[in-house]
């Protein structure tokens, strides 16, 4: 398992191939876009690793490793990010462990700038209930960014099924805030979809799903869903917060 600090320092040796400019990628999603909206999942990730080749990762929050899965047979030791908030489920780490060693993946774990105890000692204990925003954006937002600096894209698990906001999630978009091209080859995937993938290759799902948890965040932000509630109602509970802001 790679770290961040050792593939950052990896780029800076210059062993990665130099990145197209903001010009050339949002070309390259607008020329792209309309003609991939339609295609297979394992298209979309044939053509993402033929356009951006080792400028291309994975991000995932390890509710499951199916996105792992389906990139590492298109492109084997593909980068997968994963961001460690200090705050996940312990069944979540043990999910992240595990696609580490099953899968042709390099697994990196990005850590944020602040420990959770500095983070404490600098805006008070338990930030996520005073500001969630801002620990979102501490813990995960911005060590996102900093890591995609090395990236010209990045493949996520975005599916329009999963709520309401993401209905418009487009298949290849651009991420203006970050800079890159935004791959989502699962977008137009029902839950069946993802049940059947999921059970004819025998994909490695967090155990939390099978507990009540549609959806894994942070284990202070999180809890069950009852049958019938929308899958993302247990994220950020009673408060007026649905992402934390990766995706907008």
């Amino acid at each position: 398992m790679s770290s961040a600090s050792s593939v950052a320092a990896r780029n800076a040796r210059g062993v990665l191939t130099e990145g197209r400019s903001p010009e050339e990628l949002r070309e390259i999603v607008s020329h792209w876009g309309a003609e991939l909206e339609l295609a297979p999942a394992e298209v979309i990730i044939e053509w993402a690793a033929a356009t951006f080749g080792e400028r291309f990762c994975v991000t995932s929050s390890m509710g499951d490793g199916l996105l792992a899965h389906l990139v590492s047979k298109v492109v084997p030791g593909v980068d997968v990010l994963f961001l460690d908030t200090g705050y996940h489920f312990v069944e979540t780490i043990g999910t992240r462990d595990a696609v580490a060693a099953t899968l042709d993946v390099n697994l990196i774990s990005i850590t944020p700038v602040q420990s959770v105890a500095e983070q404490d000692a600098t805006y008070g204990k338990d930030l996520y209930r005073t500001d969630p925003d801002l620990c979102c954006k501490l813990r995960k937002v911005e060590p996102l960014s900093r890591m995609l600096g090395g990236y010209d894209a990045w493949a996520t698990g975005l599916r329009r099924a999963e709520t309401r906001n993401r209905v418009i999630a487009p298949v290849i978009g651009w991420d203006a805030k970050k800079g890159k091209v935004k791959v989502s080859p699962l977008a137009r995937w029902s839950d069946e979809q993802v049940e059947r993938y999921t059970a004819e290759n025998g994909i490695l799902v967090n155990p939390l799903a099978y507990d009540g948890y549609p959806s894994i965040g942070c284990e202070p932000c999180t809890r069950r869903v009852a049958p019938g509630e929308d899958p993302r109602s247990g994220r950020w509970a009673g408060l007026n917060k649905t992402e934390c802001g990766i995706h907008t």
